[in-house]
């Protein structure tokens, strides 16, 4: 099975990216046939700094690495070292309707967030098409949030088939019920726009600084918790199995126990949980070739790929003379 997920280089990735996301990807590569990679093209929509934009993608590829992604298991690259994803993109956008791209959701709701309202943030959800398609991606894990993007890639591909043959793989969605939405600090959706992360490689003392600003509600020491509508009980249960949720969740029911508390417990938890990859990242930062060259290879494999798909296209819509 052809797996394909993407994360963009927004900002430093945090626990929101890893559970949803990045620990998925790890898990694929041992069973399937992996592509996942790093979203710079799309990060231009909201990162206008180029120096930060090169670190934000630069740190990511080390995140990956230093948590679990094995290049030799797995199609492992930056978007922007694949140039055929761009003329996809035009050819898609050739046959992509105005309306489809007007129903989008997610444009509306960038917007609302003060987001410019650039042409690649109209245009996003087909340069998301590209990525997927280009590879022949049979699935595609998301969040419950990018599940009516992976809907338009498959309207895209099932009318792109209609008028030219049967070139594209129609993906599949597949999102985790229990992770689609991760809470931060806040209970919104984790997410750098929100200012409500916890980053997966914060120093400790900012760790603890986050963790602590867990909004929990008002009930005293004496009165039982709500664990199902409590976001320091959701984001610690990430990191807990059956047993040990149940077990808090019994702690929770209990007079006695106070968030305070259990906020420092988190902090350990989480601290403890990736530091067995701190020293790898460590590493890896400090050789950069290294990874630029990890990358350009990740690449180099991927583009061999995406040659044979977009041939295919290119073929179909009569652009071969």
């Amino acid at each position: 099975m052809r797996v394909l997920s993407g994360i963009q280089p927004s900002g430093a990735l945090h626990l929101g990216n890893y559970f949803a996301m990045m620990k998925r990807m790890i898990e694929f590569q041992e069973n399937h046939e992996l592509f996942c990679f790093i979203v710079n093209y799309h990060a231009l929509t909201s990162v206008k700094d180029a120096d930060l934009l090169r670190k934000n993608t630069f740190e990511a590829c080390v995140d990956f690495l230093a948590l679990g992604i094995d290049p030799e298991k797995s199609f492992f690259y930056v978007q922007s070292d694949i140039p055929e994803v761009t003329e996809l993109t035009w050819i898609l956008s050739s046959i992509t309707e105005m309306g489809l791209l007007q129903r989008s959701h997610s444009y509306k709701d960038k917007i609302a967030k003060g987001i410019e309202a650039s042409h690649g943030l109209f245009a996003y959800p087909v340069l998301m098409a590209a990525d997927i398609l280009l590879y022949g991606a049979q699935i595609v894990p998301v969040g419950k949030d990018q599940k009516s993007h992976v809907e338009m890639t498959r309207d895209i591909a099932q009318k792109f088939n209609h008028s030219y043959g049967d070139v594209f793989v129609i993906p599949e969605p597949d999102i985790q019920d229990e992770l689609a939405v991760i809470p931060g600090l806040d209970g919104q959706k984790m997410s750098k726009s929100y200012d409500n992360t916890i980053e997966i490689f914060a120093p400790q003392d900012v760790l603890k600084n986050k963790v602590m600003r867990i909004v929990t509600d008002a009930k005293t020491v004496e009165e039982p918790k709500d664990p199902d509508n409590c976001n320091l009980f959701a984001i610690y249960s990430l990191f807990l199995d059956g047993d040990g949720r149940d077990e808090l969740r019994e702690r929770y029911l209990k007079p006695g126990l106070r968030y305070g508390d259990v906020k420092k417990e988190l902090v350990h938890v989480i601290w403890n949980f990736f530091e067995p990859y701190r020293e790898k990242r460590e590493k890896l930062l400090r050789d950069p070739d290294h990874v630029h060259d990890i990358m350009l290879q990740g690449a180099k494999k991927t583009r061999l790929v995406g040659m044979e798909y977009l041939e295919k296209a290119r073929a179909a819509v009569g652009l071969n003379y």
